[in-house]
């Protein structure tokens, strides 16, 4: 079986059809607390974001963390990026923009911090994508990386209702357990690796949906928001996102 579980043009076709991608980054963005935490604790001057296209992630770190930043993806449109750049008060030289396929690129420097968020689920092979993560760590440096977690209620709505996105994830590397073992046994220093986030969903293209559809979505998503207000706790049933922070030994 292949490794990969999307190809260039499923990414073309996904970028393609996205509209509004030139937005303002809150500095309250997703994972913004574990991202400064980590930069200021760390020392951190370095970041590469890999499959991070349009580069929201590398945006935060420059605008609000100032590091500099070096975006990597196997799908870089230059114009796009430029535009978010300046939504975000930044110029075209401020994030480094590398097009790549990570299975071929051979990096020479190293990061004090290498981030990816929704990247690794799209693998069969998910301790050999995490390798190459770690190949851009510099010793002592820091491994971040999230993605969804389609155990939860959120994958059955997708499941359910968008199956071709679904086929394009691997659902068994969506286990804290597995993701924190892959990493001790390439030598890192698990710091965390758990479920985050109470409750959401989602839905790819939700405009397109039919209105059940969506009536549907956003009963499930205020129900959902409602209990975890009531009673906040992360788990393998509700929360939509895992979080992986390791790190590397000097």
């Amino acid at each position: 079986m292949d490794n990969l579980l999307t190809d260039r043009q499923f990414w073309v076709n996904y970028w393609e059809s996205k509209t509004g991608l030139s937005v303002n980054i809150p500095a309250n963005y997703l994972f913004h607390k574990e991202l400064t935490t980590i930069a200021q604790t760390q020392k951190v001057k370095t970041a590469i974001e890999l499959g991070g296209f349009p580069g929201y992630y590398a945006v935060f770190l420059k605008k609000y963390l100032k590091l500099d930043v070096t975006l990597l993806d196997y799908f870089v449109h230059q114009p796009v990026t430029n535009d978010l750049l300046r939504a975000n008060g930044l110029k075209e030289s401020d994030i480094h923009s590398v097009e790549t396929d990570l299975f071929n690129h051979k990096e020479t420097q190293q990061y004090d911090l290498v981030l990816s968020c929704g990247l690794i689920e799209h693998f069969n092979d998910t301790a050999d994508i995490i390798q190459r993560h770690i190949d851009f760590v510099k010793p002592g440096g820091t491994l971040f990386i999230t993605l969804p977690n389609f155990k939860a209620i959120n994958g059955w709505f997708q499941k359910s209702f968008d199956k071709a996105n679904y086929d394009k994830h691997n659902i068994s590397c969506m286990d804290p357990t597995l993701l924190a073992e892959i990493c001790k046994k390439a030598g890192l220093e698990v710091i965390q690796s758990k479920y985050f986030g109470h409750f959401s969903i989602w839905l790819e293209n939700e405009k397109q949906r039919s209105a059940g559809v969506k009536l549907l979505k956003k009963s499930i998503w205020l129900a959902g928001k409602v209990f975890t207000k009531i009673l906040p706790f992360n788990s393998r049933q509700l929360s939509p996102y895992i979080i992986l922070e390791a790190r590397k030994h000097k």
